[in-house]
């Protein structure tokens, strides 16, 4: 076997047989399928089972974290590259829902290649037991924290739990 053989975008399209098998038309079928797919994804320069990782960066930015105690639950959300007035924060219904649009710097026709995410984005947290009236936002350094106070009533209805040894 060759070192070309090895390689899987050069190997040719004859499928290798182990001995005792030759006969067997579903592991046949089941590698040319594979290979099959191999091909066409290799194509794509995708991987098959997983989005491409500036693909999963797009749908899920801004990056956000959620924390909570018995009194507030804050969300921090990383905006890099975005100042104050490019940032919509709203809260409706029970969901706190942060808008924003990131514009580029350059002109499309003057970039070879970016990894950079450019466009409109929408975040949405449900949250419950909010004291809407004391919710705070701040913003710097490209970092965004909104802290909204749990209610009254919310903060009385914790209800501690024991947990008990064998």
């Amino acid at each position: 076997m060759s070192m070309r053989d090895l390689i899987p975008w050069n190997r040719s399209s004859r499928v290798p047989v182990q001995r005792g098998e030759e006969g067997t038309p579903f592991l046949t079928l089941h590698r040319e399928m594979n290979r099959l797919f191999d091909d066409v994804f290799r194509g794509l320069d995708l991987n098959p089972f997983r989005f491409d990782r500036v693909f999963d960066r797009a749908w899920s930015w801004p990056s956000i974290e959620v924390s909570e105690n018995d009194k507030e639950v804050r969300v921090t959300a990383e905006l890099p590259g975005l100042e104050e007035k490019d940032v919509e924060v709203q809260l409706s219904n029970g969901v706190l829902a942060i808008k924003g649009e990131k514009r580029t710097e350059t002109e499309d026709n003057d970039r070879l290649f970016s990894e950079r995410f450019y466009g409109r984005f929408e975040r949405r947290i449900p949250v419950d037991d909010i004291d809407e009236d004391k919710v705070n936002a701040s913003f710097g350094n490209g970092v965004l924290v909104v802290t909204l106070p749990r209610s009254a009533e919310a903060q009385r209805n914790v209800k501690r739990i024991a947990i008990n040894g064998k």
